[in-house]
């Protein structure tokens, strides 16, 4: 099967092969538009998004995907600044087996650590995903 790569550029390494399936895997058709979105503007950065975190980061094998998404919920959460990251991460979390309770766990959780505004935030972003 033929990997489809932003604006039809093949990939250019092992690192951007990995990492581009990584993102289809994890985040489906929401990570190829918030890369295909950063293709005029910065495409050097589009490129950086896949061969770093997915596929340097998120292909280790220390963590399965599904604890990988729980700490970006856990993390983009306790940031409060970060919603729509937290938006494709919470479908993200769902597409590799995370359940809505397990995500709202995890929202509730970071009220403790980076306080009730954080998580209140974060709680009208799983809302947002949850209804959609």
């Amino acid at each position: 099967m033929k990997t489809s790569t932003p604006q039809g550029k093949s990939p250019q390494s092992e690192r951007f092969r990995r990492g581009w399936q990584q993102l289809e895997a994890i985040d489906g058709e929401a990570g190829k538009q918030v890369i295909n979105s950063l293709q005029a503007i910065a495409p050097d950065l589009a490129r950086y998004v896949i061969e770093f975190p997915f596929g340097d980061i998120y292909a280790r094998s220390g963590l399965d995907l599904k604890s990988r998404e729980i700490a970006t919920i856990a993390a983009l959460t306790a940031m409060g600044n970060a919603q729509p990251q937290l938006k494709v991460h919470i479908q993200a979390a769902l597409n590799v087996g995370c359940t809505r309770e397990e995500i709202l766990e995890v929202v509730m959780q970071m009220a403790v650590y980076a306080g009730f505004p954080a998580a209140l935030n974060g709680m009208t972003v799983v809302k947002e995903v949850f209804a959609s």
